[in-house]
């Protein structure tokens, strides 16, 4: 069977590197999955889950990401995020929190600096509490 190496790293740490048989994850205009020898391809990606299936089975590994870059190469894939959490280190209740404090900034947003990083706050832990919902149903 073929496999694709792949490397989920942040600017703090490597997250994921190993080899699969398949990965999604969320592109910028809609879901996208990633098979061995897959067409080169540079996109940015959003917040949301990396899925990684392992070469040879086991179970799937994910990750969820705030955003960043996505490289595919035919045998490899780099997902450079902006920031990276494992699946097992996402904590529901802080991300809730983080996203009613992210609501509150964005009404009492002062200029639209302030609102646009409120905004992408809210966004990020939405999308980070829909992965967590994700992860729960697997």
């Amino acid at each position: 069977m073929a496999t694709i190496h792949v490397d989920v790293v942040s600017a703090e740490e490597s997250i994921f590197s190993g080899e699969a048989s398949f990965v999604a994850l969320p592109g910028e205009n809609g879901e996208l999955g990633i098979l061995p020898r897959h067409t080169p391809l540079i996109t940015r990606i959003k917040a949301g889950a990396v899925r990684i299936q392992p070469a040879g089975g086991g179970a799937e590994e994910f990750v969820f990401v705030a955003g960043g870059i996505l490289e595919v190469q035919p045998d490899a894939v780099t997902v450079l995020a902006d920031t990276a959490i494992r699946g097992k280190d996402l904590d529901e209740a802080k991300a809730t929190e983080a996203k009613r404090l992210a609501e509150q900034a964005m009404k009492n947003a002062k200029s639209e600096i302030d609102l646009a990083a409120a905004t992408s706050e809210f966004a990020t832990m939405a999308a980070q509490l829909a992965a967590i919902q994700k992860l729960r149903r697997k």
